[in-house]
This record gives structure tokens, sequence and C-alpha cells, in this order.
């Protein structure tokens, strides 16, 4: 019997992961079909598909699905209007959320019911976009090369900063460079695992482990959510914290 429920919950947990890996293919294709949209649809000539595409194939997105995302029959041919929210989470943590729908009127009303389940509140555009400077940030895993192999190259090419933690490399540039720092950066380590505008936050906020939990229940609640593309909070997590959460 044990083992019967052993195996069940591990079916049940890959259900999981094959669902959120379903899901996330979804997002980056949607990626891929507006910034074909909105510029050319070769990606030489438009840093936002080519990023997007990088992004796609980093996480093993099939060539083909790929491929229809840039070029989409009619019947896969949706509109989708890109949509960002500014809220208080939980611990008044600030949040940003990038979201891409087909249906406003569906997408806007269900994310004022995530920030209130959270105990948080959803404000109005700017309402918390003043505590995050737009960045570009280009990501590629350690194997690439050394820290500092990376940030000498990065620097060579006009970013502002690198730096690496446990997994990856991490570099970041002004709004207007990164086009041409990733540029740079492909020619020397090849495609970058992500390369996109981002928002950074300029103050962040220590949380305790209640609100640390709290905040990640409703970060997880976010990123779940179809229509949500991007998600950025001005957290911080103490280490001993960090530790907690981890056991």
């Amino acid at each position: 019997m044990a083992g019967h429920s052993q195996f069940a919950n591990i079916m049940h947990r890959k259900g999981r992961q094959d669902a959120k890996r379903a899901k996330m293919f979804n997002k980056l294709v949607r990626e891929i079909m507006v910034a074909a949209k909105q510029g050319q649809p070769d990606p030489a000539f438009n840093p936002r598909l080519r990023s997007a595409i990088a992004a796609a194939k980093a996480q093993s997105v099939p060539r083909d699905r790929i491929e229809r995302a840039i070029k989409p029959s009619d019947a896969e041919n949706k509109q989708y209007d890109e949509l960002r929210f500014e809220g208080f989470g939980p611990g008044r943590v600030a949040i940003i959320v990038e979201a891409l729908t087909d249906n406003r009127n569906r997408t806007a009303p269900e994310m004022r019911t995530l920030f209130s389940k959270s105990g948080g509140t959803l404000g109005e555009q700017g309402s918390v976009g003043f505590m995050f400077q737009r960045v570009g940030q280009i990501l590629y895993p350690l194997s690439v090369g050394s820290a500092d192999a990376v940030l000498e190259a990065a620097i060579e090419a006009g970013a502002q900063d690198a730096s690496a933690d446990e997994t990856q490399h991490i570099i970041i540039t002004a709004p207007d460079d990164l086009g041409a720092v990733s540029a740079a950066l492909e020619a020397k380590f090849g495609d970058p695992s992500e390369s996109k505008l981002i928002y950074q936050p300029t103050t962040t906020t220590a949380l305790d482990l209640e609100g640390a939990r709290s905040l990640m229940a409703f970060l997880e609640a976010l990123e779940d959510h179809d229509d949500v593309q991007n998600v950025y909070g001005n957290y911080e997590i103490p280490d001993d914290v960090a530790a907690q959460l981890g056991e």
C-alpha cells in the first residue's frame, strides 16, 4: 500500500510539473507572438523577438511551436494587450505585474482578487512604480565563463554591471543599451538564457518568516495565472529567514 501511495504521489507531482511546464511554454510562445507582431518577424531586426526566442529555446520549447508563434495561422492569430498592474502584497511589498491578455475585462478583476486574497491592495499605475527603475537584464549560465571574464566582456560591451549568483551570470544595462550589449555578448558567449527589460527595485522591504511565507504563496498564485508574464517585487529575505523557508 505504501508503495502504491508513493507511486501515486510521484505521478501527482509529475502531473503538476507537466502542467507548469505547459503553462510556461504557453507564456513564452505568447511573448514571441506579441514581439513578432510589434516589429519585424525577423529576429535579426527585432531585439524583443530575438530575446523571446532565446528564452523559449533556453526552456526547450519545440522549434515548430516557436516557428508557428512567429507566423501564426489565422486560427492562432489572437490579439493580445500588454497590461501592467501595481500594488502592495503581503508585508507591504511593492509589486509590479506584467500581463499579456486577450481579454482585459477578465484579467483586471482577477488581478484585483489575487491581491485582495493575499491581504494586499491593487493600486493605480504609478502607485509603486517610483520604487523601481527600468533596466536591461541579460542572463547567462555559469558555464559560459568565469565571473571575471563575463564582467570584463560586459563592461567592454557597454553594460552597467555584472555579477553572478549560484546559478547564473547577471548583466545589467541601461534600457537603451540592452540591444547593443546583448548583441556584443552573443557574439562572444552565444545566446543568453534571457535578455529583456525588467523593473529593478531601488529600495527593499525586509520580511520575517511569516511575511516571507505569505509573499511566496502570493507570488506563486500570480505566476500561476495564465495571463501573467513577469512579476517584480521589492522584497528582501534575510539569510536566517531563507534558511527557515528551506527547512
